[in-house]
């Protein structure tokens, strides 16, 4: 929705366009009494529309680095508990976090998605590790 405008628009883009253009007269619409607060979320930062980060709109922004080692540990246990395995789960984690720096939790829980439908492929009860 906040992709930088311009160009032509072909296909999706003039509704994407159009979109973004009545979400930033809505923001515009809010005032100090209104107690309303927007929050957005994105990973790329570099493509928004800058009239999205000006004064008044998404002026303040937070960067939350992707997880340390002791935190993609535990959102492994998050997404391993559902998980049907014989290794020891929280050993696993551990061992999954060191393997994985720079990972997402989206990305951990694609990963733990992956492990599940492997095994089933491979007719498996349960993960393994490789």
């Amino acid at each position: 929705v906040g992709r930088k405008r311009g160009g032509r628009s072909f296909g999706g883009h003039s509704e994407q366009e159009n979109t973004l253009n009545q979400l930033l007269v809505e923001m515009d619409g809010f005032n100090t009494t209104t107690n309303v607060v927007v929050l957005a979320a994105t990973n790329r930062v570099d493509i928004l529309d800058q009239a999205l980060l000006r004064p008044g709109r998404f002026d303040r922004q937070i960067f939350v680095p992707a997880p340390d080692i002791k935190g993609r540990a535990s959102i492994f246990k998050v997404h391993l508990k559902p998980l049907k395995t014989l290794l020891d789960k929280a050993d696993l984690a551990r061992k999954m976090a060191a393997l994985t720096p720079g990972f997402t939790g989206a990305d951990i829980a694609n990963v733990c998605n992956e492990a599940a439908l492997i095994a089933a492929r491979d007719l498996n009860e349960s993960i393994i590790m490789k």
